[in-house]
C-alpha cells in the first residue's frame, strides 16, 4: 500500500453534457464545469502572478532604462490580467482594462 506516484489527472475540456440553457438539469455536469470554470481561473490568476514577478525583476535589473527594456513584459502582463479574476463574468472586456483608444493613441 502506498501512494500512487505521478501527477493527478485532469480533464483539460469543458464536461460533456452541460447544457448552458439549462445547468441545473444535469447536476453532475454543473458541478464539473463550476470545477472547470474554477481551474482555468486559477490557471490565468497564477500567470499573471510569474508574469508580475519578471516585471519586477527586470524594473530592478534594469533601473532607468526599464521603460524601454521592459515594455514588452508590461504589455504582456497587463494582457494577462485583464478580465481575470472573480466577479467579471458577464462585464463587458471593455470595462476591464484601460480604454484601447487611448494605448493604441500613445
Amino acid at each position: 500500500m502506498g501512494r500512487k506516484k505521478g501527477l493527478p489527472e485532469f480533464e483539460e475540456t469543458a464536461p460533456d453534457g452541460f447544457d448552458p440553457e439549462n445547468p441545473y438539469k444535469d447536476p453532475v455536469a454543473m458541478v464539473e464545469m463550476r470545477e472547470h470554470i474554477v481551474r482555468e481561473k486559477w490557471i490565468q490568476i497564477e500567470k499573471a502572478k510569474i508574469l508580475r514577478e519578471k516585471v519586477k525583476w527586470c524594473y530592478r535589473v534594469e533601473g532607468v532604462n526599464h521603460y524601454q527594456k521592459c515594455r514588452l513584459l508590461v504589455q504582456q502582463y497587463l494582457d494577462s490580467t485583464r478580465g481575470v479574476g472573480w466577479g467579471k463574468d458577464h462585464r463587458p472586456i471593455s470595462l476591464h482594462g484601460p480604454k484601447l483608444e487611448a494605448v493604441e493613441a500613445e
